[in-house]
Order: C-alpha cells, then sequence, then structure tokens
C-alpha cells in the first residue's frame, strides 16, 4: 500500500471513531474525529435533541434562504413566552449569535452548537438572570449544502469539505445589509425589528496574513457609529476579552488586520505603508451595520490555519467570554443602546466616506505556517505553526471621517419610488407621506464615476455636487424620512447622494439619475449648526 493510501486509510479509521470523552448529542465533526462539518440536517436535528433536553431552549425559525431552507433560531432563555414582544418587555438584554453566514467558515457554527449542548447541560446559568440569547447556527444554509473537498483552499479543514462563501443566488450575503437583495439579510433585519437584540456577533474565519493570533475581531468600523458604543466595545469589553482568554487558555487575540503584501483586498493599496491593516468600514458588513444601528456588532475571526478542532474551541471559547461580559454589564448595554436611539441627529456633521486613522506604533505577533496535504484530495492545507515574532508597526484598525454632510431635518422620497419605500421599511426606517414642505433643497449632481468591475451584480456609482434650494415649488406626494428617529444613523447612510454605501452608490437609483442633473430625493433644509456630541 503506498504511503498516501496507508494515510488516508488511517484516518478514516479515526474519522468512524465517535469522540469518547463527549456524552449526549454529538455534532458531526465530533463524530468524524473533526474531518466533517455539520450539514442543514445535523442542525436541526441537534437543536431539536438540546431543545427537548431543556426547557430553556426554545426553537423558531425567522426566514427562509433562497432555496426555500428554513432559518432555524434557538431562543436560549428563562421566560416562558419567547415571542419577541415578550421578550422586549422582559427588560432583559438580547443577545444574537451568528454563525456560518460564509458556509466554508463554519467552526462558528459548530461552536454555538456546543454551547447550545451546555446550555441544556444546565451550564451557563448566571446568562439567563440577565439575558435572552438569539442562535443562528446556520445562516447561510443554502451554501452549508454546497459540500466541496477545494472550497477554502489552503483552510485547515474540515478536510472533508465545507460549503461556500455566497448563498443560493451566488450572492456574498455579508455584503448586502444596506441593499437587502437576498432574503437571508432581510430575514436578519426582520429579526432585528422584531427582537431588537442589544448585543450581536458574527463569526467568521481569516485566511490572510501569517501572523500569531488565534481569533481576531472587530468592533463597528463606521465613524457615524455612536461613539459611547464604539468606546465601550473597542476600549473595555474586547481587552476585557483578550485579556481573559489568555490567561485562562493562553490563546492570542487582537484586532482584526493584515500585513499587505503587493496587493490588498482591503483598506491599504499596493505600495502602502507597511503597517496592520483593518477591513472595509462599510454597513454592507455585518457589524458595522448593526453599529449604524445603535447596537454593539462584534465581528470574529478564527485564524484558518489552526486545525478545523482547534478553530471551534477558540471560537466557542470567544463568544463564552462575550457573553459572559455581556451579562455582567447587562443594564449598562441596554442604557447605552437607549441613549444612542434617542440621540438627535439633526444639524450633526456625519460622514458620507471615511479613510483609514493611523496610530501606533505597536507591537503585532507575526507567525509561520507549515504545509502538509488533505489526505482525501492530495492538494496543500497550511497550519500555524508555534511561532511568535513581535512587530512593531503602525496601526490602522479604525477609520476616521473622509468627506462629511451635515444631516437634515427629514429626506424627502418621491411617492412613486417604491423600490425604496420597500427596503427602508425592511430596515424598519421610519417614514410618512406627506405634502411637499415649503422649504426643500435638492443635490445638483455635477458629476459621477461608474465602477468598470461589477461586485455583487450592480456596478458601483459615486455622485459629486452639492445640495442647494430648489428655486421652484414642488407637487406631488413625498415619503418624509425624519432624521431623528433611532435608526436615523442608518437612514443618512442609505439616503445621502455622495454616501459610500447607499442606495445611489449601488446603482439602485440608476432609473432616476439616467440624463438627470438633480438627485431625484430630496431633503427638508439643513439645520446649519452642529451638537457639540454624537
Amino acid at each position: 500500500m503506498s504511503r498516501r493510501a496507508s494515510l488516508l486509510a488511517a484516518v478514516l479509521a479515526l474519522a468512524s471513531t465517535p469522540a469518547a470523552s463527549q456524552t449526549g448529542p454529538l455534532i458531526r465533526p465530533e463524530r468524524s474525529n473533526y474531518q466533517e462539518t455539520s450539514r442543514y440536517a445535523d442542525v436541526t436535528a441537534f437543536l431539536d435533541t438540546v431543545a427537548a433536553a431543556s426547557p430553556r431552549i426554545h426553537l423558531a425559525t425567522f426566514g427562509y434562504t433562497f432555496q426555500g431552507r428554513a432559518l432555524p433560531l434557538a431562543i436560549v432563555s428563562t421566560l416562558r413566552d419567547v415571542s419577541p414582544q415578550a421578550v422586549r418587555a422582559s427588560g432583559k438584554t438580547v443577545v444574537y449569535l451568528q454563525g456560518d453566514i460564509h458556509a466554508g467558515e463554519v467552526e462558528g457554527k459548530e461552536g454555538l452548537l456546543q454551547i447550545l449542548r451546555d446550555v441544556s447541560r444546565g451550564r451557563h446559568a448566571m446568562w439567563l438572570d440577565s439575558l435572552v440569547i438569539l442562535v443562528a447556527p446556520v445562516f447561510n444554509a443554502d451554501g452549508n449544502e454546497k459540500i466541496a473537498l477545494n472550497n477554502r483552499p489552503q483552510q485547515h479543514g474540515p478536510l472533508a469539505g465545507m460549503g461556500t462563501r455566497p448563498n443560493g443566488q451566488g450572492l456574498n450575503i455579508n455584503r448586502d445589509f444596506t441593499k437587502l437583495e437576498t432574503p437571508e439579510a432581510r430575514a436578519q433585519a426582520a429579526l432585528m425589528n422584531a427582537y431588537d437584540p442589544h448585543v450581536l456577533l458574527d463569526l467568521h474565519t481569516t485566511d490572510g496574513t501569517f501572523h500569531a493570533y488565534h481569533l481576531t475581531y472587530a468592533a463597528p468600523l463606521h465613524p457615524n457609529t455612536d461613539s459611547a458604543i464604539v468606546r465601550i466595545t473597542r476600549g473595555e469589553w474586547l481587552p476585557a476579552v483578550r485579556r481573559e482568554v489568555k490567561q485562562r487558555y493562553g490563546y492570542e487575540f487582537f484586532d482584526y488586520g493584515n500585513v499587505p503584501q503587493a496587493e490588498s483586498p482591503w483598506a491599504a493599496a499596493p505600495g502602502s505603508e507597511r503597517g496592520w491593516y483593518t477591513y472595509d468600514w462599510r454597513p454592507r458588513f455585518s457589524n458595522h451595520y448593526w453599529g449604524l444601528r445603535n447596537r454593539f456588532g462584534i465581528l470574529s475571526e478564527t485564524y484558518s490555519y489552526l486545525t478545523f478542532r482547534d478553530r471551534i474551541e477558540v471560537q466557542r471559547r470567544f463568544v463564552e467570554q462575550v457573553v459572559d461580559w455581556a451579562a455582567r454589564n447587562a443594564t449598562r448595554i441596554r442604557r447605552v443602546t437607549a441613549e444612542a436611539d434617542r440621540r438627535d441627529l439633526r444639524g450633526t456633521e456625519m460622514a458620507v466616506t471615511a479613510k483609514p486613522r493611523r496610530t501606533g506604533p505597536a507591537p503585532v505577533l507575526m507567525g509561520e505556517v507549515s504545509e502538509e496535504r488533505n489526505p482525501y484530495s492530495g492538494e496543500v492545507v497550511w497550519l500555524r505553526k508555534e511561532v511568535v515574532r513581535p512587530e512593531t508597526m503602525p496601526l490602522f484598525i479604525d477609520y476616521q471621517a473622509d468627506a462629511t454632510e451635515i444631516v437634515p431635518p427629514a429626506w424627502l422620497v418621491p411617492d412613486s419610488m417604491s423600490d425604496v419605500a420597500d427596503r427602508l421599511r425592511a430596515h424598519g426606517i421610519r417614514f410618512e407621506r406627506v405634502a411637499p414642505p415649503s422649504l426643500m433643497e435638492e443635490f445638483h449632481v455635477d458629476s459621477a464615476t461608474t465602477a468598470r468591475g461589477e461586485l455583487e451584480g450592480h456596478h458601483e456609482r459615486r455622485l459629486y455636487g452639492s445640495w442647494r434650494p430648489v428655486p421652484h415649488p414642488v407637487a406631488g406626494t413625498w415619503l418624509r424620512v425624519p432624521a431623528d428617529q433611532p435608526l436615523g444613523r442608518l437612514a443618512f447612510t442609505l439616503l445621502e447622494p455622495r454616501s459610500d454605501d447607499g442606495f445611489a452608490a449601488w446603482g439602485l437609483l440608476d432609473a432616476w439619475l439616467a440624463n438627470a442633473t438633480a438627485y431625484p430625493i430630496l431633503r427638508e433644509g439643513a439645520i446649519r449648526f452642529r451638537h457639540p456630541s454624537r
């Protein structure tokens, strides 16, 4: 027998032996010696089992995928009634945990199932004194079923294959949180409108720079996020988690980043200063979107070159420590989000585009990987080596405003724009039909650019120009979108013409902008002053 065949036989023999140390329901990785990831049917069957074992785990669904799969939701609570109305009336802090938005990044899904098993056995009871926890373990359920050995090349397992990054439409859900063109993103927005979670985690895997971290994380990065939410998440919460996991488990955590090489997919352009660069700030990404909704949105990225088993463990420990902190600070979390909801943004200056902020220099732990072969495909996979090489470099781990605009009292959308109204309604943004006010402004388009390359089925656009008083009477019925509402930050991002992640930027208004000299959405005359604080 050849050496490769012998290795494959040994791996298969291990895969047939369940994890002896576990009792009760096993997740598919445990049943296969961490060679395989859970399929959709595995997830739903596991949820049924743990819910039957514990009165604290309630099952529901919160929407459907593009291919018609129900999106499972586990609601962990001591409440008997876990309807959205009852949960919101309970006075408890609501935490939402999301796995598998990219279905090749699967350890979040598996770690969440392990946590639910722990809850069914009576662990983490302290959480439920102050929290209600919503768990969506298999968010990209369509992509999860497209198992192939060559998905996520170089990632160290699951060696028997994993799902795909896009959903059943071929779209990346984690670029869809502003435009809402996937049923999954719409389902998540509907869940937010129903349950109004205060804290939200999105669990991923990163395969970039060879560093020495087991997991990297990020707070909301958009500069328009409420400053108290950013200060607490970035300055207290995540550093506390980092210290705790280092002390308990020896894991190294840090702010998400990469050191760009010849070309970078993120913020740094080729030839940029060598440094540690985070990712895109725009709210098409989940945790930035949640931040603009005045909520604590947290991204986690386990390291692709850890073994699959280690990645599940690391992700699980991160989630546990984040939820521990939330339980200890539940009242404060609710107070800060409520204050952000009440903040009047009218007359404040907010960003329509952003640029990286340079801080540091600071030590970054660089590392190395070794090359192995997947015994099933023969392809190269990389394994993190126990090498830690500190390198001092500047940090680019957050953003500041690049261009700004004053927030008006309200925006006025033509009543004929039913598609815009539908998207605003899906986000939960409040508006009403009105006759046109006497003082209105329109945005004169001086120039526009359109990206050559296609992204998610769109060619991104940029508009340039300025707001000016409307020189003539305006008739008809308009949809008035007030800025003084809890989702005012999000409304600003979606409706301002120069916003780099709004409806115009995604090309959703092209039919109204063809050969036009003015932006079709008007606004009430801007208040020409600034509030002292965001």
